[in-house]
């Protein structure tokens, strides 16, 4: 049987200095940038008053209470849940009561409203305009170029990622092209900008704007949102919670354990 040949591609070693490292230092430099010019843009938080706080820290309280009831005694999770059920369906918690079954106010006539938004659109331009206009530089100085050769072997469907811009049937999927190389610095620059710029950078804030305080974090407190309807859906969570704690039957597993 025929050997396969092995694929051998002449490429001009000086592409991997020409073009490899203009554009990872123009990402680092350009995602320093980001960082100062969200820092200037950023604008002071407005502190929040007695009920407001009131109001997010009871549901939050509530939303702890269910996500960690393992770890409480029977008795102690079912006063905790009955004082949250009485307190959210009486509406205790609420920053203005008087509003209870009201639909919940415009959230373009809210200032603070408009101010969160205005921040939200600073920060997804300060992303979008560098993003943009380094890739126009790449496809203008660099496309079609392949750069480097990847020294594990891959599979088919790596190609398509690794080799964006080169129009090649048949090329090793170990190849990468330049445009490539631009995607995997974007995901892939964070470690360094946690060494420069320290962990709290605004790479790093960006791409954490979906998991912080968990996946409906963003939603929990943000305008528009009735919060008694939050407090009656919580209660109707806490209400339905079958109780178990992590230390039940603890003594017996103990003397089990220590027998073996």
């Amino acid at each position: 049987m025929a050997q396969v040949p092995v694929q051998t591609i002449h490429r001009d070693p000086q592409l991997f200095y020409w073009i490899l490292f203009p554009i990872t230092i123009v990402m680092i430099l350009t995602g320093v940038l980001r960082h100062y010019a969200s820092v200037l843009m950023a604008s002071a938080p407005k502190k929040l008053d007695q009920k407001t706080m009131r109001e997010q820290r009871a549901l939050l309280h509530g939303i702890n209470v269910r996500s960690n009831y393992h770890v409480l005694s029977k008795s102690s999770f079912t006063a905790r849940r009955d004082a949250l059920i009485t307190a959210y369906e009486s509406g205790d918690y609420l920053k203005d009561p008087d509003a209870r079954g009201q639909p919940p106010p415009n959230p373009m006539s809210d200032p603070s409203a408009m101010e969160g938004m205005m921040g939200m659109m600073k920060n997804q331009m300060a992303m979008i305009i560098p993003n943009t206009l380094i890739m126009s530089w790449i496809n203008a100085f660099f496309s079609g170029y392949v750069i480097m050769k990847l020294p594990f072997p891959l599979t088919i469907k790596f190609k398509s990622m690794l080799q964006a811009g080169v129009a090649t049937k048949d090329m090793d999927p170990r190849w990468m092209s330049s445009i490539s190389w631009y995607f995997l610095c974007i995901f892939g620059l964070q470690p360094i900008f946690n060494f420069l710029l320290g962990s709290e950078n605004a790479a790093n804030q960006m791409a954490q704007q979906m998991t912080q305080m968990g996946p409906q974090a963003g939603q929990m407190f943000g305008p528009g949102v009735d919060p008694n309807k939050q407090f009656l859906a919580e209660a109707e969570n806490l209400a339905v919670i079958e109780h178990h704690s992590v230390l039940d039957g603890v003594e017996q597993r103990l003397l089990e354990g220590i027998k073996v």
